[in-house]
């Protein structure tokens, strides 16, 4: 049985994440980068690329956006899942903002 190339998907997927997010990155700058989860060095890099180079980031073999939580009750809770479904969204909202989006260490000479 022939797997399947996912290869146009991805593709279409990351051009849409990325258009969204230099918009967003160019409208609010610090409400994108929350709602986005990323940094200011990843933000400075995607508000600067050309279409060009956007369509060819985008034409990566990898999935470029990604989920910021990796547990099964934030999961659930954005999913509607828990008591009161109608809370249950803002439950995640507040568990989400209250994890800091990792900014990679800067090297220091020595």
């Amino acid at each position: 049985m022939e797997r399947p190339d996912f290869q146009e998907e991805i593709r279409e997927l990351n051009l849409a994440y990325l258009m969204l997010a230099q918009q967003m990155l160019r409208s609010d700058r610090e409400t994108a980068m929350y709602r986005l989860g990323m940094g200011s060095e990843m933000a400075d890099l995607i508000e600067g690329l050309s279409a060009a180079k956007l369509v060819r980031m985008a034409s990566s073999q990898a999935l470029l956006p990604r989920f910021r939580f990796d547990d099964g009750l934030l999961a659930g809770l954005m999913a509607g899942n828990g008591r009161d479904a109608a809370t249950s969204g803002l439950h995640a909202a507040i568990i989400a903002a209250s994890r800091s989006v990792e900014e990679p260490c800067e090297e220091t000479e020595q």
